[in-house]
């Protein structure tokens, strides 16, 4: 190929990419719905005494200059600027008024993060439709001690519910259908990971997080190994069933552990 082609091949590739930005520009805008809370500003081309800057008020309205108030609350960005422009048309103040909205603070349309992430806290979901992943990322996403599994509590179908959704199982599998989309007042929480205790004849006793898959062989080579007295045989897992209650098993090396298990490897007798 030659260097002219080459270079015609990156032109319409980047002739592609703005297209597609633009685009998701634009969808964003229309998809967005204004509320209280939400800081807008708006200009009129060509008519710098008609600049307003105004933040959304409880009833989702706004004041703007010769129209007076006006309701904004539940309409898109692009709603607004047609519904201002008709205004100052029909009210023969300017004649075919060119009029952008921008959101500066997007206030209204939140969703709480909680628990094992970098950056806790209430984040704006800046376009209808953002994901349980993009909000995540903009918590930092997931802590070292945090779970593989999200809990939502979310409003579906009118009524709250409890989702538990597993992101190791999403991204390796590809199931994106878990990666739902979120609405404002949702709640995302990350658990602790789950953990697991081993004790006894081992080299560093204590608790250790639990990884996917780990078996009784693995656990307590995580504890630092045997010691010099220690032994694998009869190891002993207390294990949690229900609410209080505890049973005692003899498990294989090449069995799994499941959380809050409680590994005691044995002296050896000889």
């Amino acid at each position: 190929m030659s260097v002219k082609s080459l270079l015609r091949v990156l032109l319409m590739l980047l002739a592609l990419l703005f297209t597609a930005l633009a685009q998701a520009q634009v969808d964003s805008r229309v998809d967005y719905r204004l509320g209280p809370g939400d800081v807008v500003r708006i200009q009129v081309f060509q008519q710098p005494d008609l600049t307003v800057e105004a933040r959304v008020s409880e009833n989702g309205v706004i004041s703007f200059p010769l129209i007076g108030v006006i309701r904004i609350g539940g309409l898109s960005p692009t709603d607004v600027e047609r519904l201002i422009a008709k205004r100052l048309t029909d009210g023969n103040f300017l004649k075919n008024p060119q009029v952008t909205l921008n959101v500066t603070q997007f206030r209204s349309q939140q969703v709480s993060v909680l628990g094992n992430v970098a950056k806790p806290g209430r984040y704006a979901l800046e376009t209808t439709g953002m994901r349980l992943s993009e909000v995540l990322s903009m918590a930092g996403g997931v802590t070292p001690t945090g779970a593989d599994q999200v809990i939502l509590m979310t409003m579906r179908g009118g009524r709250m519910q409890r989702m538990e959704i597993d992101l190791v199982e999403m991204f390796t599998v590809g199931d994106l259908s878990r990666d739902v989309p979120l609405a404002a007042g949702d709640v995302i929480f990350v658990d602790r990971a789950p953990q697991f205790y081993v004790y006894g004849q081992v080299q560093r006793p204590g608790m250790y997080p639990l990884d996917r898959g780990i078996t009784v062989a693995q656990a307590i080579a995580k504890g630092g190994g045997l010691t010099l007295r220690g032994t694998d045989k009869g190891v002993r897992v207390h294990r949690r069933f229900g609410g209080n209650t505890v049973q005692v098993l003899e498990p294989k090396l090449d069995d799994l552990i499941k959380p809050d298990d409680l590994i005691f490897v044995r002296e050896s007798v000889f």
